[in-house]
């Protein structure tokens, strides 16, 4: 089989979601035949995708949230002035990506959230099968429920995900937890899809913090934190454009651009992570049975934080106050169900993107494919 990827560029999450997705594939002997990737001015492909990914790779203009410099949560009127002056750009990526599906050969795209893609098949009749997978369609499930089921926030990030997903013929909600299957919203609950590199590695013991700021209004308040305890060793990823690979700020205070291997070395052997809720590292850490502390940084984040501390991975805060993390982390215990669930996440989502496929081929098709 031969299937398009559609990757929406918005911080790591989706991009690492990519890379396995294509290892996961391609072991299967299947072929990713490109990955479309979406771009802003305020995005730049990380080193670690850019290493690993095997596909052709094309970028298209596509929306993203800006955060407040103060802080650093998503800015939603500076978001949408923003994307409305790009409206012609987005015009121009739906006809690109549409002309990219209809001369690709896949037998299926699947779309990594990406909004650009559900306009393109609401606007377009496009017979090639579309697979949506996240951990945000697990918010459109009905047996998913927050504290934040009413908050207008909510009511438009649900919008938002459903607007990605026009036209799909399934939707994988990437969850912590098993659900059963919402078949009136072609959703299947499966497990994340990490890495080999989390996989294949066992955690160690460490004494040191390791964190994440993908928003710039965080660093303040972690030096400002940092100078209050010097004696607790702190190693944080930013992605600051032109500072140095690791700026060592004083003898316990580390600041890495983000690095994929140097990433998951540094959590693979700390105490402790503080985040700001992104879905993917909330799993790594979870996996390698880290306690962590989240700051959300917008409603979907919110959500993440949410569910993640009721599954016991760690504590929600409304700012980097390690503190909180330092105490929780003392009577913190692994969860080995979670392990046991990601494990099993190559075998169910690849037995449900074959399954799409199946369904949309006709019966002579599906002869040809056995023989």
């Amino acid at each position: 089989m031969r299937f398009l990827f559609v990757v929406q560029g918005e911080g790591r999450g989706h991009l690492t979601q990519a890379l396995a997705m294509e290892r996961l594939l391609t072991q299967a002997g299947h072929e990713v035949v490109e990955m479309l990737v979406g771009k802003s001015n305020s995005r730049q492909l990380p080193g670690f995708f850019n290493r690993n990914v095997r596909a052709a790779v094309s970028r298209f203009d596509s929306p993203n949230f800006l955060p407040s410099a103060t802080t650093g949560r998503a800015n939603l009127t500076k978001s949408i002035t923003y994307n409305m002056t790009c409206l012609t750009a987005y015009w121009h990526s739906i006809r690109f990506i549409r002309e990219k599906i209809e001369h690709s050969g896949a037998d299926a795209v699947i779309n990594f959230y990406e909004l650009l893609v559900g306009m393109t098949y609401a606007l377009h009749r496009i017979r090639i099968p579309q697979i949506c997978i996240g951990h945000q369609y697990l918010f459109l499930h009905h047996d998913f429920k927050t504290p934040f089921q009413q908050h207008v926030d909510m009511q438009l990030l649900r919008l938002f995900t459903r607007m990605t997903a026009w036209g799909a013929a399934r939707k994988l909600a990437l969850s912590f937890h098993t659900l059963p299957a919402d078949r009136e919203e072609k959703i299947v609950v499966v497990p994340p899809l990490l890495r080999r590199e989390v996989l294949s590695q066992k955690a160690v013991p460490g004494d040191y913090v390791h964190g994440y700021m993908l928003n710039p209004g965080f660093v303040e308040q972690v030096k400002a934190w940092h100078a209050r305890h010097p004696e607790v060793s702190l190693r944080f990823f930013w992605d600051k454009s032109n500072a140095p690979a690791v700026k060592r700020v004083d003898d316990t205070l580390t600041l890495y651009q983000i690095d994929d291997v140097e990433f998951l070395k540094q959590m693979r052997g700390c105490g402790a992570y503080a985040t700001t809720a992104g879905f993917e590292s909330i799993c790594e850490a979870m996996y390698w049975g880290k306690p962590i502390l989240m700051v959300p940084a917008h409603i979907e984040q919110e959500c993440n934080a949410w569910d993640a501390a009721r599954n016991g991975a760690g504590i929600i805060s409304d700012d980097f106050n390690l503190d909180r993390l330092l105490d929780f982390a003392r009577d913190y215990r692994p969860d080995k169900a979670f392990q046991a669930w990601v494990q099993s996440a190559g075998e169910i989502i690849l037995s449900e993107i074959e399954a799409v496929v199946h369904e949309s081929m006709p019966d002579e098709a599906l002869v040809s494919a056995a023989c």
